[in-house]
Parts: structure tokens; sequence; C-alpha cells
């Protein structure tokens, strides 16, 4: 068992800065690929970023290509999103996953996530 916390979210105005956190405890967290996704409003859960268990890939949806940036830390069992030049699009409630096996497969899609954590409100004003 994976229980996975998300803080850092917030109100921001357009092309503002955030950082998100995902803190996991439970089993061994470096043996996990990491994901976020987010979900707006009336529309379903979308895929953000995703990392392997090494942290050696990253993968990202197109609309936050060159603005977010995923990362991991396993000595502090932590997986950050650095999310720069925010627009209101942004605007949804984001998600942290964890995959067992750590590889790189189906890592966009939701199904390939066995834990989730509860979701932090990210929120761009224009």
């Amino acid at each position: 068992q994976v229980q996975l916390v998300e803080s850092g979210g917030g109100l921001v105005q357009t092309g503002g800065s955030l950082r998100l956190s995902c803190a996991a405890s439970g089993r061994t967290f470096s043996s996990y690929a990491m994901g976020w996704f987010r979900q707006a409003p009336g529309k379903g859960r979308d895929f953000v970023a995703a990392i392997t268990w090494s942290g050696g890939n990253t993968y990202y949806a197109d609309s936050v290509k060159g603005r977010f940036t995923i990362s991991r830390d396993i000595a502090r069992n932590t997986v950050y999103l650095q999310m720069n030049k925010l627009k209101p699009e942004d605007t949804a409630v984001y998600y942290c996953a964890a995959a067992q096996g750590g590889g790189n497969w189906l890592l966009r899609e939701a199904r390939r996530y066995d834990y989730w954590g509860q979701g932090t409100q990210v929120t761009v004003s224009s």
C-alpha cells in the first residue's frame, strides 16, 4: 500500500509559477513510476506528466511541455511538479499517482496507476 499526499496548490496569476509536491509513504517508493494528472470542472482526468522509477525518463502532455517539469527525490519519498508560465486553462485539481512496476508502459493513461492522492487545487487567474 502507498499513501500519497499532494501539497503546493493555490491561486496564481497568469504567467506565474507553482511547485506541487507529492509525499509518498508506505511501500518502497523507489519501485514505482509516478505521474501527475489534472481534472478541470466538468471534464475528465487528463495526463500531465510522468517519471519512471529511476527518474531517467520523463513524459509530458503536449499542453504543458516546456512549461512544467516533473522530478523525484527518492531520499525524501517525494515527487514534484514545477509549473511555470501558468495559464488559466491550467486551472484544475491536480492529482499525484503511483504505478507499480516502475516501468514506462502506459504512463499517460490513468488506468496504469494503482494509487492516487486526494488532489490539490490550482487556480490561475487571468
